[in-house]
């Protein structure tokens, strides 16, 4: 048996390139990690990584947040760029999508500026092709001196040659070949100047290119200049950087900064015109087609509520059979349970604290599984940006932009990472806000406790009313929007430019782990904290244990959490809560999802031989009304902890 030598030292390579370039599908591909693949700007938050072997070298690969330029303005820029500069990766992969070369060459340049050893992905090359842009990776190879490979990260097309071309690199240790732009006589001496002064201070340009600093002064980049502040030059550097600035301005008639942006587009145009051939299609593409409609003025509104409908009512119709079966598994596997072990409180704490409140959590399973697939395929097809656009214009009556849209759709999922995601937006008002607003987006914990009350007071329009107090949760969002600008965030107005990627086809694969990320999310919390709430709810409504009266509603009735929750009682009857319900709540600031499982425990207490759906109906407290009420209280009531340390 052959064994790979493995270097020992760790190759270190960090895939970087714009937003819906494809860059953590490509990821995922070559390293078969689980991560979220969306398309929309700034899904990947932080860096993420991963290790493998391969021909015998150990690489370690981060997936770096996408972005535009290494001009950072929000927080996931500045992640990507610290990275580079602190971490000092041994290669960049810059993923590059092909079918709009121009701009996503213009982060290629700036990475060779930093003097990394650069690789191009140029990533979906097969929709390119459909387009009618064939790209000589050759002849671009040769004029921006980096290797590039065509790669189709949704088939892991290309990423063997990839990864080959790392080895090269590795074996040569050769950065001769690549290119550094020359922007022109009059800006190459104002360069000069000023990387001649960052190079006075060994210490400060051994851990920075000087030129690369020199060019984002230039560019007058306000995290470099903070940086430079430590440089034992940077009162002499200021000097002359405000006079280069002022040379350069007064020589173009116009701001350094876009003088600088524009070098490098001529530049890149130039590249593309010399690599690219187009070839003349007699149809317009897809997306074209479909966003004609998607994004017609009068028809994109009532398309997008149709669709979210649309979901609600699949959920619901498809998802009953399989909550069904599961309700009556679980209320079989009660009553043998019961009939199997003898009477007193291993009998108690089987049926009603481990089956009772574990068992209506599962039930739910099917319908969370339906309900983010389909939000997936909506994601993976590019419709979601298209919502944001679309939702753009009421967004910006109460405060926000199109944005922020993205992080409230993720809200629907978990609040805990929609509320990182919000980072993602350029201002700290923006973020502030659609942080603060999240709460109110029904995660899929609070899902379980609408369908129980739904399913058992709404049966016929189960799906309606939960897509009421989803809508309800988006107004309650508006009202506190609007509230937060007109009072914490008065006349702070920012743009919002956004891109819409291409129509793509879902894959199998990414539904299926956007899917079971989420479902064994929901699992792994049914097994431990809710698991662990049960049985601690069933001690609570066990003890003290009756010394004459065996009765379980005498029991139950005199527990520690009834002492408990008719302490609170008086504040939550007046809108027709009970004791039960108010033990309920108070789990639920832990965690939603124990809402279920502790009604669950309840009334299996006082009859472990029906389901709870079953136990709710006969409950004479329980009416439609106070069904409505709780889901409302439950919508409005204070995020879970993990939320709120995140917000």
């Amino acid at each position: 048996m052959v064994v790979e030598q493995i270097t020992k030292k760790l190759v270190k390579i960090g895939l970087t390139g714009n937003p819906n370039s494809g860059k953590t599908t490509l990821f995922n591909a070559i390293t078969g990690a689980k991560q979220k693949v969306g398309n929309y700007p700034g899904v990947t938050i932080e860096k993420k990584e991963a290790r493998i072997n391969y021909k015998g070298y150990a690489f370690v690969i981060y997936d770096l947040p996408g972005i535009y330029s290494l001009t950072a303005y929000s927080p996931d820029e500045v992640v990507t760029r610290d990275f580079l500069l602190n971490e000092k990766p041994d290669i960049v992969i810059d993923v590059i999508d092909s079918t709009n070369l121009e701009r996503n060459l213009y982060l290629c340049l700036q990475l060779q500026e930093l003097s990394f050893p650069v690789i191009g992905a140029l990533n979906v090359s097969d929709q390119a092709e459909y387009l009618g842009i064939e790209i000589d990776e050759r002849v671009l190879s040769n004029i921006l001196g980096i290797p590039f490979v065509k790669t189709v990260g949704t088939k892991s097309k290309g990423v063997f040659q990839l990864l080959d071309e790392v080895i090269d690199y590795l074996k040569t240790q050769s950065e001769s070949s690549q290119r550094k732009i020359n922007y022109g006589n009059e800006i190459e001496e104002e360069i000069e100047k000023i990387a001649t002064l960052i190079e006075m201070d060994k210490d400060f340009s051994k851990k920075h290119p000087s030129r690369w600093i020199a060019v984002k002064l230039l560019e007058k980049d306000k995290n470099v200049l903070e940086k430079i502040s430590s440089h034992s030059e940077f009162v002499k550097i200021k000097e002359v950087l405000a006079k280069s600035i002022k040379n350069i301005e007064n020589h173009f008639g116009k701001h350094c900064e876009i003088v600088i942006s524009e070098q490098r587009y001529a530049y890149i145009r130039g590249a593309v015109k010399e690599s690219i051939k187009i070839v003349e299609k007699n149809y317009l593409p897809i997306s074209e087609i479909v966003d004609k409609v998607l994004l017609d003025r009068f028809f994109s509104l009532p398309v997008f509520f149709f669709i979210m409908w649309a979901i609600f009512q699949l959920t619901f119709s498809i998802g009953k059979y399989p909550v069904l079966w599961l309700e009556k598994l679980f209320e079989w596997l009660s009553n043998y349970t019961a009939a199997n072990i003898s009477q007193g409180l291993m009998k108690s704490f089987v049926v009603e604290g481990l089956i009772g409140g574990i068992g209506g959590v599962f039930s739910f399973v099917p319908l969370i599984i339906i309900l983010f697939t389909l939000l997936s395929i909506l994601e993976d097809t590019g419709y979601i940006a298209r919502a944001a656009f679309i939702t753009d214009k009421f967004l910006h009556r109460i405060g926000l932009h199109g944005q922020s849209f993205m992080p409230m759709i993720l809200g629907f999922g978990c609040s805990v990472p929609a509320i990182m995601a919000t980072r993602t937006l350029k201002n700290k008002k923006d973020r502030t806000i659609t942080a603060l607003i999240i709460p109110f987006m029904s995660c899929g914990a609070k899902l379980p406790v609408y369908v129980l009350l739904a399913g058992a007071f709404f049966l016929k329009n189960q799906g309606n009313i939960v897509m009421l107090v989803y809508l309800l949760g988006v107004i309650f969002a508006a009202i506190s929007s609007i509230v937060f600008n007109r009072f914490l965030f008065k006349n702070e107005e920012c743009s919002f430019v956004m891109e819409l990627p291409p129509y793509r086809l879902p894959t199998l694969r990414g539904i299926f782990w956007h899917v079971w990320t989420k479902t064994r999310s929901y699992l792994k919390k049914a097994g431990t904290l809710i698991l662990a709430a049960s049985i601690f709810l069933w001690f609570l409504t066990n003890f003290p244990v009756a010394q004459n009266n065996e009765d379980k509603t005498y029991i139950l009735e005199n527990s520690y959490a009834a002492k408990i929750s008719k302490f609170f009682e008086p504040a939550i009857k007046p809108i027709g809560f009970n004791w039960k319900i108010g033990v309920a709540l108070i789990s639920g600031f832990s965690a939603k999802e124990l809402v279920v499982s502790t009604l669950g425990v309840l009334y299996k207490s006082e009859n472990e031989n029906v389901s709870l759906t079953k136990a709710l109906q006969n409950d004479k407290n329980f009416s439609p009304l106070v069904a409505f009420s709780l889901m409302l209280f439950v919508l409005v009531m204070p995020p879970c902890f993990a939320t709120i340390a995140t917000i």
